[in-house]
C-alpha cells in the first residue's frame, strides 16, 4: 500500500490537483473520493472532469447516484452513494459496466460500499485542518 500526501491551500490547487488525475487517467481506473461535507469533493470532481476534457458542468449527482459524461477523451463515471439505502441498488445502475468499461469511476462516499469496490483502486481523502487556514486540505492518496 503507497500513499502519497498533497497540501492544497485554495480551491484552485484542490482543483488543479484532482486536474492532473484526470489527465494521467487510465480506462478501467476506480478512484474512491472520501471527505467530510464542505472538504472540497465536487471542485477535485470537477478537477479530474476538466483533465479528461470535459467542458461542461460538473456536479454531485447526490440524488441520482451516477452521472456520465462522455465527452472527454474517456467516459467518466461519477457516482455518489450518499443516499444509497442499500449496496444492491448499485446493481441496478450497473456499476460493473463502470468500474471494468472503458471509462474511469469515481465514487464519493465510497466507504459506504465497500463491499463491491473492484480489488485495485486508488483512495483519495481530502480533510481540513483549520488551524492551517480555512483553504488548506490535506489530501492523501493511496493505491489499494
Amino acid at each position: 500500500m503507497n500513499t502519497t500526501k498533497i497540501e492544497t491551500n485554495s480551491s484552485q490547487e484542490t482543483f488543479e490537483f484532482g486536474k492532473r488525475i484526470g489527465e494521467n487517467a487510465q480506462p478501467g481506473q476506480v478512484y474512491t473520493l472520501i471527505g467530510d461535507l464542505g472538504v472540497g469533493k465536487t471542485v477535485f470532481t470537477q478537477g479530474v472532469a476538466k483533465g479528461l476534457g470535459i467542458e461542461g458542468p460538473v456536479n454531485s449527482p447526490t440524488f441520482t447516484i451516477l452521472q456520465v459524461y462522455e465527452e472527454g477523451r474517456i467516459p467518466f463515471y461519477h457516482f455518489d452513494v450518499y443516499r444509497i439505502g442499500d449496496v444492491s441498488e448499485m446493481d441496478e445502475i450497473g456499476y460493473e459496466d463502470c468500474f471494468y468499461g472503458n471509462g474511469i469511476s469515481l465514487v464519493e462516499w465510497a466507504n459506504l460500499v465497500e463491499e463491491i469496490l473492484p480489488e485495485h483502486y486508488t483512495e483519495i481523502r481530502i480533510e481540513k485542518d483549520l488551524s492551517k487556514g480555512l483553504d488548506y486540505r490535506l489530501i492523501s492518496m493511496t493505491q489499494f
